[in-house]
């Protein structure tokens, strides 16, 4: 069972318009991502909860339950740069992070038929809590 997400309707109107531009070979990671809008709780921009990974959040995860974290933000794929700190929402990683908790773990199956998970460990930087909501 996945955990529930929050997005706000800003972020949704964004990833729409992504969505709307991706090529056909980009068809899993649309549909993907469309799956994952489709559970989502819609909130206001500005009465997103602290601890939701939002779009260009700061966020702090790990793998399979192990204790080595990686932070990275959540981008859209036209803000991604080489700089190896960002991590694009079309990604399957990207993609199973938008909207969950701090402490929420979600799993995917892998290519190869075993299972992926991944938990937020923590947010360093949310543009909602930091009250920028032009980005």
């Amino acid at each position: 069972m996945k955990p529930s997400i929050t997005i706000s309707w800003l972020d949704l109107e964004r990833l729409e318009r992504v969505l709307d531009r991706l090529p056909a070979a980009q068809a899993n990671a649309r549909d993907a991502l469309l799956d994952e809008l489709g559970r989502a709780e819609m909130v206001e921009p500005w009465d997103m909860p602290p601890d939701v990974v939002t779009m260009n959040s700061r966020v702090r995860f790990s793998f399979d339950h192990t204790e080595e974290e990686v932070t990275l933000t959540l981008t859209y794929p036209k803000d991604m740069t080489d700089s190896g700190e960002q991590l694009s929402v079309l990604t399957p990683v990207g993609t199973a992070l938008l909207g969950l908790r701090i402490g929420d773990s979600i799993a995917w199956e892998r290519p190869d038929g075993g299972e992926f998970r991944v938990t937020v460990r923590g947010i360093e930087y949310q543009p909602e809590r930091a009250g920028e909501l032009h980005r």
